[in-house]
């Protein structure tokens, strides 16, 4: 997809314009995708833009384990990590849009995964249960939420004790990454927001094309 196509499909599937800033940072957060985002979603040209594969395989996905895809939409990154956890493991797959959730759901019936286990989250809560999750991972998704400071502190609760929080958000600092300021975190601001709802950044990784691989753990909050 060219550049011209690229930023016209993100100005058609996207509502862009920013609703508040964040209180730490002053970042401008971004509108959520609606279902008519869903095509978006699905490019063809995702595979080559995100790994997907290769970012499963750096957060140490195991089978057996426990994970959160909040944010799921229709399931992109839901069906790897079900593959990837087995029958033994449990994906819980939340989005806040029963459309995107409808066709998640349809998605694993396609793809005979039983452990896929779909929630309607709301703006401010994932509504995962407590002590639940190895891993909880956001796709391109934290810079959207409207109320980011109570959803880490509801993620931090479904957390077990040494539970990581993964992001995956585009590199504010490449300006040639072609996506809308707003879409784009920096590692200062991921650190700066993340950190002070009770989190320690251990690594950020590079090994994608565009994003950045932000490992968060669990800390003690002060």
């Amino acid at each position: 997809m060219h550049l011209k196509q690229l930023l016209l499909a993100a100005t058609v599937t996207c509502t862009l314009y920013a609703q508040a800033e964040h209180p730490i940072t002053g970042r401008r957060i971004a509108s959520v995708m609606g279902i008519g985002g869903a095509e978006w979603l699905e490019r063809s040209e995702r595979e080559l833009e995100e790994l997907p594969e290769t970012a499963i395989d750096k957060m140490g996905i195991k089978p057996g384990m426990v994970v959160a895809d909040v944010g799921a939409g229709v399931g992109y990154f839901t069906v790897r990590l079900a593959k990837r956890v087995g029958s033994e493991g449990k994906i819980f797959a939340v989005d806040v849009q029963p459309e995107m959730l409808a066709i998640l759901k349809d998605r694993a019936k396609k793809a005979n995964l039983a452990n896929i286990r779909p929630i309607l989250g709301s703006e401010s809560d994932p509504h995962l249960p407590a002590g639940c999750c190895d891993l909880i991972l956001m796709v391109d998704v934290y810079h959207e939420l409207s109320q980011p400071q109570k959803m880490l502190q509801k993620m931090h609760q479904a957390l077990k004790q040494n539970g990581r929080l993964v992001l995956l958000e585009y590199r504010k600092e490449d300006p040639h990454i072609p996506i809308r300021p707003e879409h784009k975190m920096s590692v200062a601001e991921a650190k700066a927001e993340v950190e002070a709802e009770g989190y320690k950044l251990e690594q950020t990784l590079a090994d994608l094309p565009r994003q950045h691989i932000f490992i968060f753990e669990k800390a003690q909050k002060q």
